[in-house]
């Protein structure tokens, strides 16, 4: 892991850390980057796909219920209205489509970023509480499939970081 002191500096390492080939990283800021996606290569979430289709399924679910529910097991007449009335039937649905859209919403972004994870090997090195407020780290996991431990030793301090961290598991 390697630290540095402006945005600037963390997103040209991190675009040359993605052009040396390098797949399994992170970036830790105390900000959100906008550039730090594509510096490392990050693919667009899926999460919005999903979002709308909790949305459509809470619609259909809503819809569904109410249909069920007044035209099949309850066929009740009510103020000479027909049995399926769309009308009557829209706050509901729409208040399914919220319902499910935003639970989607939250336990697919829990799922998609791999949370709850109250420990991360990065919290053993003793400078990474400046990530919070001043520092910007970069990451490269031993996960990574053209990862060796002396290369990218060496790679990283070529980077010209102010340090290079050993992250121990």
């Amino acid at each position: 892991m390697a630290e540095f002191d402006t945005t600037t500096e963390v997103v040209v390492a991190a675009e040359k850390v993605r052009d040396a080939g390098f797949t399994e990283t992170d970036a830790f800021s105390p900000f959100p980057i906008h550039e730090m996606d594509e510096a490392l290569g990050i693919k667009r979430t899926v999460l919005p796909y999903l979002v709308f289709i909790g949305g459509v399924a809470g619609l259909l679910i809503g819809l569904g219920l109410q249909y069920y529910t007044h035209v099949v097991e309850y066929p009740i007449i009510v103020g000479g209205r027909p049995h399926f009335s769309l009308p009557a039937f829209v706050p509901p649905a729409y208040e399914m489509t919220i319902l499910l859209a935003s639970f989607t919403a939250v336990f697919g972004m829990l799922f998609l970023n791999g949370l709850p994870k109250p420990y991360h090997p990065v919290f053993n090195v003793p400078r990474f509480n400046l990530a919070s407020r001043e520092k910007f780290f970069l990451l490269i996991k031993k996960d990574d499939p053209k990862f060796d431990y002396d290369e990218t030793k060496a790679f990283m301090e070529d980077l010209n970081p102010q340090e290079v961290f050993d992250v121990d598991e």
